[in-house]
């Protein structure tokens, strides 16, 4: 019931998109704006400084480990086991810094994944990329991320309005990270 009033209340905004840019384009605008958004709620609300130092720690750390399970030295081992329950700490806090931007983004984002999944999945909406494209972005990745919700046949070279839409928002969200300098929590 909800979301279906949601979805009818969000067909007078994106309609006139389809209907203008058609399905292709209109996934690409979305996948930019949600893209823009969790990237600037990042920003805004992820401390960049204090996330770069926790980085840098948990690399060195991890470096160190690394190192005293490599000499087989017991004591070496013995403190680095003690040092890991601080860096549990540190690894807490750089999950809580992810978490903030996912919280503020998160409703609005589902609401737009309904509505794309009602709108475009019922309807069978899919790309058909260029051969060299498929092989080249999609077959790395074939077993990693579903590129078919459609159980109809696409066509050769076809995506479906998600692998689309996954396609443009992890290459969106690269750019917008980089030209925006916003770090990555998860990575190390």
């Amino acid at each position: 019931m909800v979301f279906e009033s949601v979805f009818n209340a969000l067909n007078p905004v994106f309609n006139p998109i389809v209907n203008t840019f058609g399905p292709i384009l209109t996934i690409f605008l979305i996948a930019a704006v949600v893209a823009l958004i969790t990237t600037v709620a990042t920003k805004l609300l992820v401390n960049q400084d204090r996330l770069a130092f926790l980085q840098k720690e948990m690399k060195e750390f991890n470096q160190e480990m690394v190192a005293a399970r490599n000499s087989n030295d017991p004591e070496a081992l013995a403190k680095m086991q003690k040092k890991q329950m601080e860096f549990m700490g540190l690894q807490k806090e750089m999950m809580f810094m992810s978490f903030k931007p996912m919280i503020v983004t998160w409703v609005p984002i589902l609401v737009i994944y309904y509505w794309m999944f009602q709108s475009l999945l019922l309807n069978q909406v899919a790309v058909n990329l260029p051969s060299f494209a498929y092989y080249v972005l999609l077959v790395p990745l074939w077993h990693a991320i579903p590129l078919s919700y459609v159980h109809v046949p696409l066509g050769p070279f076809a995506v479906s309005w998600f692998g689309w839409y996954f396609l443009c928002s992890f290459a969106l969200s690269q750019i917008f990270r980089k030209f925006l300098g916003v770090k990555n929590a998860s990575a190390m």
